[in-house]
């Protein structure tokens, strides 16, 4: 089975209000501005300005920020014939704060959002003709049917033999309490091939911040490789036989929103560019791992540097620019 040339993702697309001030919690802003957002749809976002092709599975309000979404989806090459319109519910929104070293804060307003409402059946086989890998997070896993149709999503795509990529991307604030999250995670978790998480989702899942001694907790089902984020700290990646790891680029963060997406978006640019498919992840030299993280971990600290998700995300050749060297350096 040839390899396939499109990443698709699945779940929320919403709008993200990001605060005019900085350093304050939400109770405190005075004015947010709104700008597209949802981690499976920033992922999209990164592989595509990279070079890659991606398309989006999600559901959207019939409403102007639903328009809004779709006009931002098309300005960076993202394919939206995968992104279905419905008048049941209006489009998420995601309230943000920004602390001093760029961390977060959220409020959602979500109960139910149109993405939440989109039905298994609605999944199509053919969207996945073409595809590469598919990618999801633990905010739509919730009691609700866009959980069913990431079954639904997750089963074509193995049949199809692309990869599969799950990033936690864990927002405890959505859910009735910890337990529920964590069986949440627990259940899909397996059905990935990739999985990433950050240092906080490592302890949150694990009940250990070292990677070293909770990766044979997530070796399980169909995992072949882990990678572990921990910003200006690095980054690590683990297959059952190897490991790797690279150093943070350390720059001056303003704005976090979208940064472990743009990690995991990178990284499972590198895999395509390589021509690394489903059967080829367990084989990872470490050499191979290391350049990929450095790269991802580069792509990462250019991110952080600028507002928003999407908009922060350089292509190729603003990464390897002259003046992004001198701009990352320590």
């Amino acid at each position: 089975m040839s390899m396939g040339t499109q990443l698709l993702a699945i779940g929320e697309a919403l709008i993200d209000w990001i605060p005019e001030q900085i350093g304050v919690a939400i109770r405190r802003v005075d004015s947010f501005h709104p700008v597209v957002g949802g981690a499976p749809a920033n992922v999209c976002g990164a592989f595509a300005r990279l070079g890659g092709r991606a398309k989006m599975i999600t559901q959207l309000g019939q409403d102007p920020f639903g328009d809004k979404i779709i006009d931002e989806f098309k300005r960076y090459h993202i394919d939206c014939d995968a992104v279905l319109r419905t008048d049941r519910a209006n489009t998420s929104f995601a309230f943000v704060a920004l602390d001093a070293a760029g961390g977060r804060e959220f409020s959602f307003f979500r109960n139910p959002g149109a993405d939440m409402l989109l039905e298994p059946e609605q999944v199509l086989e053919e969207w996945f003709d073409d595809g590469f890998a598919l990618h999801f997070c633990s905010v739509s896993l919730g009691d609700f049917p866009m959980r069913e149709a990431h079954k639904r999503a997750i089963s074509i795509a193995r049949q199809k033999g692309m990869m599969i990529s799950f990033d936690p991307n864990l927002r405890r604030a959505l859910w009735n309490d910890d337990d529920a999250l964590k069986s949440a995670v627990r259940e899909f978790l397996p059905l990935a091939d990739v999985l990433k998480v950050s240092d906080e989702e490592l302890f949150f899942l694990t009940g250990t911040s070292c990677a070293k001694e909770a990766k044979d907790q997530l070796f399980a089902g169909n995992v072949k490789l882990i990678l572990c984020t921990g910003g200006a700290k690095g980054a690590q990646a683990f297959t059952r036989s190897e490991s790797a790891y690279a150093p943070g680029v350390r720059v001056k963060a303003i704005d976090t929103t979208g940064a472990g997406d743009a990690f995991i978006g990178a990284f499972l640019y590198k895999l395509y560019e390589n021509r690394i498919g489903c059967g080829q992840i367990a084989d990872l030299e470490r050499g191979q791992l290391e350049s990929f993280l450095q790269f991802s971990n580069r792509y990462c600290a250019h991110s952080v540097q600028k507002h928003g998700a999407l908009a922060s995300y350089p292509t190729t050749a603003e990464l390897t620019g002259k003046g992004e060297e001198s701009e990352n350096k320590r």
